[in-house]
């Protein structure tokens, strides 16, 4: 009897694993068939600003001149109690004073006989939305962003007219003109640029939904050639601040900006004897001239403090910034002042300090500009300004990298650009 129970053990051992295996294989694939159908369902699901939206009828609402919160929840059937309550409990989320006309909200609501409204959205910007949810005992409002994608362009061109014209006739958003300005505001005067003057701008463009344009974020390098000479923008952080150098490690930041205007056109220059136009007579014009429509933002060409904020009857509407012990400005014949511009107020480069105007003796809107070294008027159009801080030499080596890489990425952008266009 033992040697037969011996042949029969290896065939029962057989059997055995051959059902746990084919059990096993059983199971995974009911999981297996379980997770596609779980998948399946997911992928059924519509959603729209985060709520599913399978068993909700939504509508789409324009914002119009003069709507509220309040007026809207009404206009929706709400009690003007229960309007007035949605609108505190959502203030956090939901500014009255910055709903948008043109934007629009949308109602999600039940799509049974009684239409009940589950969640109101309204679009702050094409990316930012107020959800309002009534799903809850009481109501809720949250945020929703959408996701945002940052894609990397490249645009390229010679000069025969304005940076912003050769920009929009290529098909790039001309708001990149104002881009490169920033960047290159310390070495060029885009009001000058010469034909055949040539650039190179390699630039992120943030996108929502694959396939809409946002705007443009930064620059991420650039080459421009004017009047023969190269400038080169790197992007480099140094002490926890993005900034943009050549390729010598030098900070393309200046102490001050070429210009307090973005645009403008030069109507009086700098001059110990100019005619002066209301006064019929000649005498020192010790400023520069510039001619803007009337309500165009003044900037501070630099960091420093309001000395002086006043009328005075020559120059109007005026402001006097101290930068440092050598260095000041002032801007005349100002519309207006800047909201909370004060004598004290500290003023970085580039904030708005006022508007242009025709205040005091003046024949039309204009800025008077003016800079003081120490305490003597000089010329704006002729001051030399120190730059910013270089790359510090502990983080050369790092700095030599990202350049590196950042031309390397500029020249393969421009071969296949021209590669295209062959």
């Amino acid at each position: 009897m033992r040697p037969s129970t011996n042949k029969q053990l290896p065939v029962c051992i057989l059997c055995f694993l051959c059902i746990v295996t084919l059990s096993c294989k059983q199971t995974v694939e009911q999981t297996d068939e379980r997770r596609g159908h779980d998948r399946t369902d997911s992928l059924q699901h519509i959603y729209l600003y985060g709520i599913c939206i399978d068993s909700l009828e939504v509508m789409e609402y324009p914002i119009k001149n003069g709507d509220s919160p309040a007026a809207i929840f009404a206009g929706l059937g709400f009690s003007p109690a229960k309007a007035d309550s949605i609108s505190k409990a959502s203030k956090q989320v939901l500014n009255p004073v910055k709903l948008r006309t043109g934007m629009h909200y949308c109602t999600f609501t039940t799509t049974d006989s009684a239409q009940t409204i589950r969640y109101i959205s309204f679009a702050k910007s094409l990316a930012d939305f107020a959800i309002i949810d009534f799903t809850a005992d009481t109501v809720c409002a949250y945020e929703f962003n959408k996701d945002i994608e940052l894609r990397r362009l490249y645009v390229e061109g010679t000069l025969n007219s304005s940076l912003w014209n050769v920009l929009k006739s290529n098909g790039v958003d001309p708001l990149l003109a104002i881009k490169l300005s920033d960047v290159f505001a310390w070495q060029i005067d885009f009001y000058d640029v010469k034909e055949g003057d040539s650039f190179q701008a390699m630039y992120d463009v943030a996108y929502i939904d694959d396939t809409i344009p946002l705007s443009i974020s930064t620059i991420e390098g650039a080459k421009f050639m004017h009047q023969g000479k190269e400038f080169t923008a790197i992007p480099f952080i140094q002490d926890s601040i993005s900034e943009y150098f050549d390729r010598e490690g030098n900070s393309l930041r200046k102490t001050f900006l070429k210009a307090p205007l973005d645009f403008f056109r030069i109507t009086s220059r700098f001059s110990n004897s100019r005619f002066h136009p209301v006064l019929k007579r000649y005498r020192a014009h010790h400023g520069v001239d510039y001619a803007a429509p009337s309500g165009t933002p003044v900037r501070a060409i630099g960091d420093g403090s309001v000395i002086a904020r006043a009328y005075e009857g020559g120059g109007g509407n005026y402001v006097k910034i101290k930068h440092n012990s050598v260095y000041a400005t002032t801007y005349m014949h100002l519309s207006g002042f800047a909201k909370g511009l004060r004598v004290g107020k500290q003023i970085r480069q580039g904030d708005i300090i006022g508007y242009v105007g025709s205040t005091g003796l003046s024949t039309g809107p204009h800025l008077d500009f003016r800079v003081y070294k120490n305490g003597q008027p000089i010329n704006p159009l002729a001051m030399e300004v120190p730059p910013g801080k270089p790359v510090k030499p502990e983080l050369w080596d790092r700095f030599l990298l990202v350049s590196r890489r950042v031309l390397a990425e500029l020249n393969d952008f421009h071969t296949n650009y021209n590669n295209l266009r062959k």
